[in-house]
C-alpha cells in the first residue's frame, strides 16, 4: 500500500506547483471519472512526466530489491546484489554499444541493454556450472569474471566514442536516471519485470530451502538444479528489465534486502514481499530527491550510493560482523 501512496504524493512534488484539485482533475479526466478539462500544462506535468516516472521508479526499485533478496538467499551470501551475475555490466555494454551504433534511440538502447544483460548471466551460468565442488561459489566467481569483461568493454567503447555526443550519453546512462520515463517505457519493461517479480514471489518458500545446504535441500525432495535455474531466470528477467530502462542503479539490490530483514527476519516467504514494497518506495523517494534537490537533476546511481554506503556501515556496526 505504501508504494501506491508514494506514487500519488510524487504527483505533487516538483518545481511546478500543483494543488490537490489540479492533480485530481488530471487523473479524473484521464480515467474518465471527470468531464472537467484541466489545463494542458497540468496534464503534461502530471500524466506525461510525474506519473510514469513514479510508476517506473516503483517497478525498478521493487525488481532490484526482490532480485537482490533472492540472490542473497540463493547464494547464502549477504554481500551479493541483483547484479552479481553480471547483468548490470552486460546491460551497460549493450546500452553503450547501441548509443554508438544508433545514437540515443531508446528502442535500440533498451533492446541492446536487455539482451546483453541476459547474455552476461548466461555466460556466468555457463562458467559457474559443471563443477563438482562449491557450485554456488563458482557461479559468483563466474559473475565476477563476466562483469569484469563487460566493464572493460564499456571502457573501450567510452574510449572510442565521440567525446561531444556519444560519450556524454553513455556516461549519463551508466549513472542511472528516469528523466526520460514515459508510459511506453513502462509498457516495454513491465513484462520482464512483472514476470520476474511474480515468479520470485510465487517461489519464495523454495528460496528458504535453497538457503540450506544442497544435501539438505535434496533430502527434502527439491530438484536443486532446476529450482536454482528458475530462481536465477526470474531474478535476471526482473533485473535486466529494470536496468534496460533506468540505467545502472547500484546498492538497491544490496541494501534493501537488509532493511527487509531488520523488519521481517530471514523467512523469504515474508522477506520477498517486504523487499518488493520497500524497494518500490525507496526508489520513488530517491527519484523525488534527485529531481528536486538541486537546479539540475542528480543521477540516481549517485544518490543510491551516497545513501546506501553509510547505511551499510551502520548495518555492519550494528551486527558486529555477524552477518544475518
Amino acid at each position: 500500500m505504501a508504494p501506491f501512496l508514494l506514487i500519488f504524493i510524487s504527483l505533487f512534488i516538483g518545481r511546478y506547483p500543483l494543488s490537490m484539485g489540479q492533480v485530481i482533475g488530471v487523473l479524473g479526466i484521464k480515467t474518465g471519472l471527470s468531464a472537467t478539462a484541466p489545463l494542458p500544462i497540468h496534464i503534461n506535468v502530471v500524466w506525461d512526466i510525474r506519473l510514469p516516472r513514479a510508476i517506473l521508479g516503483a517497478l525498478v526499485g521493487g525488481s532490484l530489491a526482490v532480485s537482490g533478496a533472492a540472490f542473497q538467499g540463493l547464494f547464502r551470501n549477504p554481500l551479493v546484489s541483483s547484479g552479481v551475475l553480471g547483468v548490470s555490466a552486460g546491460a551497460g555494454f549493450g546500452a553503450s554499444l547501441a548509443i554508438i551504433l544508433f545514437g540515443s534511440d531508446t528502442f535500440y538502447v533498451y533492446a541492446f541493454a536487455f539482451c546483453f544483460g541476459i547474455l552476461a548471466v548466461v555466460l556466468s551460468y555457463v562458467i559457474g556450472t559443471n563443477y563438482t565442488s562449491t557450485p554456488t561459489i563458482m557461479l559468483v566467481l563466474g559473475g565476477v569474471v563476466v562483469s569484469s569483461i563487460f566493464s572493460s568493454l564499456v571502457s573501450l567503447l567510452k574510449y572510442i566514442a565521440d567525446p561531444y555526443e556519444q560519450l556524454p550519453s553513455i556516461v549519463f546512462w551508466l549513472m542511472g536516471s528516469m528523466a526520460s520515463a514515459r508510459f511506453k517505457d513502462i509498457a516495454i519493461s513491465a513484462i520482464p519485470m512483472g514476470v520476474g517479480m511474480a515468479g520470485l514471489v510465487a517461489m519464495r518458500w523454495r528460496l528458504n530451502v535453497l538457503s540450506m545446504d544442497d544435501r539438505e535441500a535434496q533430502a527434502l525432495g527439491v530438484n536443486i538444479i532446476f529450482v536454482k535455474g528458475l530462481a536465477i531466470l526470474f531474478a535476471t528477467l526482473a533485473t535486466a528489465g529494470a536496468v534496460c530502462v533506468s540505467g545502472v542503479i547500484g546498492w538497491v539490490g544490496l541494501v534493501v534486502p537488509h532493511m527487509g530483514r531488520m523488519l521481517s527476519g530471514n523467512d523469504n516467504t515474508v522477506l520477498v514481499p517486504t523487499c518488493l514494497s520497500i524497494g518500490a518506495g525507496y526508489l520513488i523517494i530517491v527519484d523525488n530527491v534527485a529531481r528536486t534537490l538541486t537546479g539540475s537533476e542528480i543521477p540516481l546511481g549517485i544518490l543510491t550510493s551516497i545513501m546506501g554506503a553509510p547505511f551499510f556501515v551502520y548495518l555492519l556496526k550494528k551486527t558486529k560482523g555477524r552477518g544475518w
